[in-house]
């Protein structure tokens, strides 16, 4: 590799051993490929050569080369340093020594956010979260995690106080458990407000284990007059079994309702019986059939969420999402994802079923791809639920993200479910099987009366006041047949949102309702096993067909990891993630990172953004501003954008890029999306006519811009990069090429009294370097506009040449 002076070095990298390839500076700098790096004795060659390692690893694997953006290609792709200088994400900064965060609770209403983690429970601001947390250490006794660690769980892992639950109990308390160390505990928390004073600091060792941030951080600011109080309530610790899992990493969920607690947990140590458990309050404790696998087969629930059938209270049921595993295959069990549902007045059985659930049903949810032969492709692992309230509160969209079982392929999708449809389905057929041999069909046989599953004293039993009042022959069919044989599909029989053959899974979804100057969008918060999150909008189209949007995709932790919970704020426009490293909370939107002009604003089509006439900035709706251009559904520049598209290409900068005759030169041009058609023109000087370049010969086109190998005095001109999306085109780059004679560049050299530069010797042996007074005189003969930049360039270069002699 031949380095003919610094100050080729800036305009051409020569590399024979690697086909001649040249690369700008700027795609050096994009590759964090260093200048120089020297080696033995100021040698910058080594460095070279690691630079050049780079740049062939990144030809090697596609970067440099064109390739076929996948359609779930984001618009904006910001990595955890991009989103942090935007100043619209920041971090939960004060190092606890604890891990596995997860959002368990958001109180709006209070402005605050309850996160629990390892050993420790947090109360966060909703507006900041690293304004004055509240925090309590809440740790095992040191002879209970030992006793853990005798019993063969890890130090670290397992045999801590994992925070699993946190339920408000009333408008003052908290009720929390944790898994203890493998021994489940629960007590109550005192939030609220105090009145007057400070919040005094005790020992967590003492009675009561109550910190401020302080104790932590000394960047905790000053103590207000009005202090929220976040302490645990001495003397009040009880069981968590049937609350909270023995086990940190088996998933449980719960819901406190009246006073009542339902918890979907694993309740022994060995993580083998599950159940849907009701604790708590003044009804039965209740669960469900033990060790019945028709009931539940090693189930991973997802969520619980209270969902009213009618305007009659005790219609009302507990909806659980899970999967389980199923053994309707033969010898091939596979995940099956489900949802549950019971009545939250049911007493058990008389004499069957006695303090078991007598309502409990059960159906299969499917997302799955139909093929053209018919055959559908089954996402068959659920992972997460979001509820999306509407103005029916009988009626909320239910919204989750499933992935592939087994390792076929890699895939994950989203799936839309009314509650029409999953009513209809628990108002269906029942699912029956005559013996283990048998297929399940249909039953088809008598259903005894009150249906199976429907709830005492409600609409259709107004005469039963409880469950203990059902007829014998009601308890016994509940207890074999807890299953409907129709499935719950999809609205529109398809999901909403696929990914195939792509790096990552999605692990969370939340949505937020958005109104635009053309209507209301639901937007998607996908968050994915890779630590990012994405944002996505999906638009109807004709013949039930949807267009689907993937607006941008964020790395929220600088460590790479799956992200475990998610909850928004609407009305602070604010969504919090959180995952074993930590939390962050980050704006729903960064209107300014689509470009600067309103055509890229407008073909973003992100509903809470608009461009008010000088910046894409926050859409709000609002008489006062009806200039704000914003199109949604169409995206369309040329319409929305009238006076403003011309003013945005009279602002593209010329800038002047040189390169020698015979060696080769990259002109730099990225587009902003993947979703856009890139071309470049010719036009050569004293000329008005463009030429189009295409990949041929010297020429190759690629996704960063175009290489132009063994150039020619033929090849001096601007060259214009020109974007097109839906019609609409914007030059991004302007760029006039000045190609230097390779003679004029040798003559400079040998008249500066430096020896003609020999033929490239190979990679191992040293190379030539130009001196400083050779550098000087080829600056001589170029007197453009890049001079500046070229020079301080070329002097860092000398002056690190210069420190290593």
């Amino acid at each position: 590799m031949l380095l003919f002076a610094c100050i080729l070095k800036y305009i051409v990298l020569i590399a024979p051993d690697f086909d001649g390839f040249l690369l700008h500076l700027s795609v050096l700098q994009l590759l964090d490929c260093p200048s120089a790096v020297l080696g033995d004795r100021g040698s910058v060659m080594q460095g070279d050569r690691v630079c050049w390692l780079l740049v062939l690893l990144a030809i090697s694997s596609g970067t440099l080369l064109p390739s076929n953006e996948p359609l779930s290609a984001p618009r904006v792709f910001l990595s955890f340093k991009e989103l942090r200088s935007t100043g619209t994400a920041h971090h939960f900064s004060f190092l606890l020594n604890s891990s596995d965060y997860r959002i368990l609770r958001m109180d709006e209403d209070h402005d605050r956010m309850y996160v629990g983690s390892k050993d420790y429970l947090l109360s966060l601001d909703l507006h900041d979260i690293n304004k004055e947390p509240l925090i309590i250490h809440w740790p095992v006794a040191p002879q209970r995690k030992t006793e853990c660690v005798l019993s063969g769980k890890d130090t670290n892992g397992e045999c801590g106080n994992f925070i699993r639950l946190i339920e408000p109990w009333n408008r003052t308390h908290l009720y929390v458990c944790g898994t203890g160390a493998y021994n489940p505990i629960c007590t109550y928390v005192d939030r609220g407000r105090r009145s007057q004073g400070s919040l005094h600091l005790q020992n967590p060792q003492s009675g009561s284990r109550t910190n401020r941030a302080a104790d932590f951080s000394s960047t905790a600011g000053p103590v207000e007059a009005q202090q929220y109080i976040f302490r645990l309530e001495p003397g009040k610790v009880d069981s968590g079994k049937g609350k909270c899992p023995y086990d940190p990493k088996l998933n449980s969920v719960s819901a406190l309702i009246n006073g009542e607690l339902y918890a979907g947990v694993y309740i022994d140590f060995m993580g083998t019986d599950s159940a849907i458990f009701r604790t708590l309050g003044k009804q039965t404790a209740m669960r469900t059939d033990q060790y019945n696998s028709r009931w539940l087969n090693d189930p991973t629930f997802i969520h619980a969420h209270l969902i009213p059938d009618s305007t009659q209270k005790n219609d009302d049921k507990l909806y659980f999402f899970f999967r389980e595993k199923s053994s309707e295959m033969g010898q091939s069990p596979m995940a099956q994802s489900r949802i549950g549902r019971i009545c939250l007045n049911d007493d058990g059985g008389h004499c069957c079923l006695v303090n078991k659930w007598s309502t409990f049903l059960k159906a299969r949810l499917i997302c799955s791809v139909p093929g053209a032969d018919g055959i559908e492709t089954h996402f068959d692992e659920l992972r997460d639920v979001y509820i999306q309230p509407t103005q029916d509160t009988r009626n909320p969209v239910i919204y989750a993200v499933f992935s592939v079982s087994g390792s076929v392929f890699k895939g994950s999708a989203v799936c839309v479910y009314s509650m029409a449809d999953i009513r209809m389905v628990f108002n269906g057929p029942f699912a029956h099987k005559e013996g283990p041999n048998y297929q399940w069909v249909a039953y088809t046989g008598k259903i005894p009366y009150p249906r199976p599953g429907t709830c005492p004293g409600g609409t259709f039993t107004p005469n039963m006041k409880s469950t203990k009042d059902y007829p014998d022959e009601v308890i016994n069919f509940m207890r074999n047949h807890p299953t409907m044989y129709n499935a719950v599909y999809p609205v529109h029989k398809r999901p909403l949102v696929v990914r195939t053959n792509v790096d990552y899974e999605f692990t969370t979804i939340t949505v937020d309702q958005v109104a635009a100057a053309d209507g209301s969008y639901e937007v998607l918060f996908l968050g994915t096993d890779r630590g990012t999150v994405q944002k996505v909008i999906v638009l109807p189209r004709d013949d039930l067909l949807t267009e689907e949007l993937v607006l941008e995709e964020v790395e929220v932790f600088r460590v790479p990891t799956p992200i475990t919970s998610m909850r928004i704020s609407s009305k602070r426009q604010q969504l919090y993630v959180g995952s074993v490293l930590g939390v962050t909370h980050l704006a729903l939107h960064r209107c300014d990172v689509y470009g600067e002009v309103c055509a890229d604003c407008c073909l973003a089509r992100d509903p809470y953004c608009a461009w008010d006439g000088k910046t894409c900035s926050r859409y709000s709706a609002s008489q006062k501003r009806r200039s704000r251009r914003q199109d949604v559904k169409y995206g369309n520049p040329i319409r929305q954008c009238r006076g403003y598209n011309s003013i945005g290409n009279k602002n593209t900068l010329e800038t002047v890029q040189y390169g020698v005759e015979g060696s080769t030169t990259f002109l730099e041009c990225q587009a902003r999306s993947p979703h856009v058609s890139l071309k470049w023109h010719l036009q050569r000087e004293n000329s008005d006519r463009r030429k189009e370049i295409r990949s041929e010969g010297r020429v190759l086109k690629t996704e960063q811009g175009l290489l132009i190998r063994s150039l020619q005095g033929s090849d001096s001109g601007v060259y214009l990069c020109t974007s097109t999306e839906k019609n609409f085109k914007h030059t991004l780059v302007k760029l006039q090429l000045v190609v230097l004679s390779g003679r004029t560049v040798n003559n400079v050299l040998v008249e500066a009294g430096g020896p003609a530069p020999p033929p490239p010797p190979p990679l191992q042996s040293s190379a030539w370097t130009p001196s400083a007074g050779q550098y000087k005189d080829l600056l001589t003969i170029l007197s453009q506009p890049e001079m500046g930049l070229i020079n301080q360039y070329c002097q860092d270069y000398w002056q690190l040449g210069d420190g290593a002699g």
